[in-house]
């Protein structure tokens, strides 16, 4: 194995004869019985990631964020692990009940929840609802919830990545803000309803987060926040949820921090904090996604078109430079001018993370991994859009060819949870491997699954 690529794929990776391995499974193989695109899940590394979250703050205390990927395997998975389970939407909460997830470890987000998203967490005994907004408030009273209920607060941090994925800041759609009052305000409603009952706060400030000083400052300014609803109302919290959004590598100048270390680190901020107010330490609750699923799985491409335009290439020095603007820092630029487009079967419809806010990302061949990686490409899919990009200067054996199967590790998350049908493309499967075995845990999509809910002209079906 690389050493630059032990940070990014899963724990199971080896390499054997030339080809990639993962949980004793040939990823050769995998794409010849599964086809290609094709997401591979490593069980063992998402347990062992989970598991250190564990056995940091308690299995139920830790509320997977089914956002990064949702579906009834990986929710029975993260059942299995005694885990809890956060939902965003009806069809997250919907995915939860096929899969036999107890609705007691449940959490249900969102900053536009409906009435009947409400109503079928009331019917289905939802454990905990985070209240979002003032109009919330009002539909909670009118549906009668009886869920416990934490006030998202914005504690006003912008954690250090990119705007999209920041939400702790106070320019916001979600959760109220501490400077007007209206955390406050809200706190103080949601404690006078009376069929649910409010245990506490959240805040979750952003994604893939590396600087720990953030949860530091949010944690202080939550401190001092119900401190002055103590004195105000008498409103202590027995539950902090302090979200989720700690980070993983993507790439090879990048480090997964360790689970525990994090978890530590929150953990005595709030110790520190409430204590030195005066007020009872509550019960901390984290968000985990990306940092449990994200390094655990992979994507297989096959590549197709190789295309090389000569001369146009300026972003890489020819003088034995680096890349400007590639995240291999340190690794010497071949001496090239030519762009090289590297066209693969997929794209932007399952992995936009690129074109949404430039996700950088590693590539390696599957089934050539002995071979040197010296040719700079740039990995395009197969979309008519210009900016249907996955991999931005990425270098690659100099006879990339195409058949060859090219894989992008830490893809496990806002991949195929974000995948769409742009051009009518099927999404992929999801296979789950696990002690030499392959399971199809999401079936390829179909054409005629694409197709189904077309109507034509007069109402009638296909």
């Amino acid at each position: 194995m690389q050493s630059n690529l032990s940070q990014v794929l899963p724990d199971t990776a080896v390499v054997v004869d030339g080809r990639l391995q993962l949980a004793g499974v040939d990823v050769v193989d995998l794409a010849d019985r599964f086809g290609t695109p094709l997401i591979v899940l490593d069980r063992a590394s998402l347990e062992t990631r989970a598991k250190s979250y564990a056995a940091a703050l308690e299995p139920a205390r830790v509320f997977y964020a089914g956002k990064a990927l949702c579906c009834v395997a990986v929710c029975e998975m993260i059942e299995a692990l005694g885990l809890s389970l956060d939902v965003c939407t009806g069809g997250e909460l919907e995915t939860a009940r096929a899969a036999g997830f107890p609705m007691e470890r449940v959490l249900f987000h969102g900053n536009n929840k409906s009435v009947g998203e409400l109503e079928a967490a009331r019917d289905l005994g939802v454990g905990r609802i985070v209240v979002d907004s003032h109009d919330e408030i009002s539909r909670l009273a009118r549906v009668g919830v009886t869920s416990k209920l934490l006030v998202r607060i914005t504690p006003g941090v912008e954690a250090h990545t990119h705007h999209y994925i920041q939400t702790g800041q106070e320019d916001s759609k979600f959760g109220f803000t501490l400077a007007d009052g209206a955390a406050l305000d809200a706190l103080r409603r949601a404690s006078e309803l009376r069929s649910a009952g409010l245990v506490g706060v959240h805040a979750h400030i952003g994604s893939q987060i590396f600087e720990m000083a953030a949860f530091d400052l949010a944690v202080k300014r939550l401190a001092v926040f119900l401190r002055e609803a103590k004195d105000a109302f008498a409103f202590e919290p027995t539950e902090l949820n302090m979200g989720g959004g700690l980070g993983i590598a993507y790439t090879d100048d990048e480090i997964t921090p360790p689970p525990a270390d994090s978890v530590q680190r929150i953990l005595a901020a709030v110790e520190r904090e409430f204590s030195a107010l005066g007020l009872a330490v509550p019960e901390l609750s984290l968000e985990p996604g990306r940092s449990l699923v994200g390094s655990s799985a992979i994507t297989v491409y096959k590549v197709g078109t190789v295309k090389r335009i000569p001369g146009v290439r300026t972003d890489v020095a020819v003088d034995g430079g680096t890349s400007d603007d590639s995240y291999q820092k340190g690794l010497p630029s071949p001496e090239q001018t030519d762009r090289v487009y590297v066209s693969v079967d997929g794209g932007m419809s399952d992995n936009p993370r690129y074109p949404l806010y430039g996700a950088k990302y590693q590539a390696l061949l599957a089934n050539r991994m002995n071979d040197e990686s010296t040719l700079w490409t740039t990995v395009a899919g197969k979309h008519c859009e210009s900016g249907d990009i996955l991999i931005k200067d990425v270098p690659l054996p100099v006879d990339v060819r195409e058949g060859d199967l090219l894989c992008i590790p830490a893809t496990g998350a806002y991949t195929y949870s974000m995948a769409s049908n742009y051009n009518r493309i099927t999404k992929p499967p999801i296979v789950m491997v696990e002690d030499g075995k392959a399971v199809e845990i999401v079936r390829r999509e179909t054409l005629d699954d694409v197709l189904k809910l077309d109507r034509r002209l007069d109402g009638s079906a296909l």
